[in-house]
């Protein structure tokens, strides 16, 4: 049995063609960053202040009893600073009650100078600062002037309380119970804590000599 075995040409054999190799991705070049440096801390939020947290603290009224016992509507006299933001009872050069006041803010100094007391009047109401309410008593606008401010329709003007009341000036100002916020905040009166002004009106009569210093 015949073979015949044919060779091939090695210039014509079939060579398997090969895949090019993909290039290699070019490496990722990093940009510098700054160091992480901590983020701010949130600042945290106060809590709202309480109105009474924002009164200054005077130092409190203060009774030598022994000297109170001396003290009569004949023999007494008040001295106000305005400085200070005291009052005192006295009889001649000894202090019975030393008491902290507000006097007037600015634009409504209360006014220095020697006076006396002209009237006292347990139950004193301003006659120019006050409220508008309305007829069931409920307040529609508060804080007003009466020489300013006009009644919204349907309302009264009702004064402000001025209690344990000893007039100064023919003015209005005078010394009474009122909010005492650490300093001068009132339209001229001396404002004073209610056992404080007790104290005064029942020891001074009509006629008291009262000075004001600055």
């Amino acid at each position: 049995m015949l073979f015949i075995v044919f060779a091939c040409d090695k210039a014509n054999a079939q060579i398997p063609r090969r895949t090019p190799p993909r290039p290699a991705p070019s490496p990722t070049v990093k940009t510098s960053q700054p160091p992480n440096r901590p983020k701010p801390s949130a600042t945290p939020v106060q809590p709202m202040k309480k109105a009474s947290e924002l009164i200054s603290k005077q130092p409190p009224m203060s009774t030598n009893n022994e000297i109170l016992q001396k003290v009569t509507p004949d023999n007494a006299h008040v001295i106000v600073s305005l400085t200070k933001q005291r009052a005192y009872l006295m009889t001649g050069d000894e202090i019975a009650i030393d008491s902290p006041i507000s006097s007037g803010k600015r634009g409504h100094t209360s006014p220095n100078g020697s006076f006396s007391v002209l009237e006292k009047d347990k139950d004193h109401r301003s006659n120019i600062y006050g409220d508008y309410v309305d007829s069931k008593g409920r307040t529609v606008r508060g804080g007003i002037s009466s020489q300013i401010d006009s009644a919204p329709s349907g309302t009264h003007y009702v004064g402000a309380s001025m209690k344990w009341f000893m007039r100064l000036t023919s003015g209005g100002v005078g010394m009474h119970v009122g909010i005492l916020p650490g300093y001068p905040a009132s339209h001229g009166c001396i404002r004073m804590p209610e056992p404080a002004a007790a104290q005064f009106y029942s020891h001074v009569k009509v006629g008291t000599p009262v000075r004001v210093d600055p």
